[in-house]
């Protein structure tokens, strides 16, 4: 039987609803103890069933990032694991999508993930050992005029993702972007899976399970990676 207080810990944002619940809920299945945030009370409901530590709170804040950093590390003593997910940022039409909407979509898309990794990878380094996931979207390769500032900027995370990968990579730190593709996360209209090569949306348990072994150490030379889970759709090799 697992000794608890030796568990690995993962920290997940955006992790009370959809996606990020569920790799809660897989992660925790698979021992792991967990320290979850949401800009809603979802992830501090969630976090009580689990058995976890929460906040509420923004992953385009920066104090909400050290706010929870600082609470999972003051319960656990350790960050073994990081996902870095959030919700879409501001849409619209291309050139009428104002300097403070981006400005938002940068916040909390990309800095999101700069911050925590400067706030984390102090103590994976001083373990000798960490692994994260940044949650983006199949979109970020082939990008869609219907969501300007997140496909932008979730590229942004793929480029950050591998940059992250080659300065860490020989700590045994690794880090990995998952680019899902129509999911049921989401409210999706009927037929959004005619043009999926699976002919189906994908499921959140499959993101889940896709995110766990990226984290865990069946997957221990994989680093640098936009890995799509998106049942085929996009097109380029």
């Amino acid at each position: 039987m697992t000794d608890k207080t030796q568990a690995p810990v993962a920290i997940i944002t955006g992790g009370g609803r959809g996606m990020g619940a569920a790799i809660a809920r897989e992660l925790h299945d698979r021992g792991y103890r967990l320290g979850l945030m949401s800009p809603s009370g979802s992830a501090v409901e969630l976090a009580a069933e689990l058995g976890g530590i929460s906040i509420k709170g923004s992953a385009g804040e920066a104090s909400d990032l050290e706010q929870l950093v600082n609470k999972t590390v003051e319960a656990y003593g350790r960050v073994d694991a990081v996902v870095n997910h959030t919700g879409h940022p501001p849409k619209g039409d291309l050139i009428d999508i104002t300097d403070e909407k981006w400005a938002a979509g940068n916040d909390l898309m990309v800095l999101s993930v700069v911050r925590m990794a400067r706030l984390v990878t102090p103590y994976m380094l001083k373990q000798g050992k960490g692994a994260w996931v940044n949650i983006t979207t199949f979109a970020a390769f082939e990008p869609s005029l219907v969501f300007p500032v997140s496909c932008a900027y979730r590229a942004a995370v793929g480029a950050y993702t591998k940059l992250y990968a080659d300065r860490y990579g020989a700590n045994n730190i690794r880090m990995n972007a998952l680019l899902p593709g129509f999911i049921d996360s989401l409210d999706h209209k009927p037929g959004t899976g005619d043009n999926v090569p699976m002919k189906r949306v994908g499921t959140m348990n499959e993101i889940a399970k896709t995110a766990a072994f990226l984290l865990s150490d069946d997957a221990g030379y994989i680093t640098g990676q936009n890995i799509r889970v998106d049942g085929g759709i996009t097109r380029h090799v």
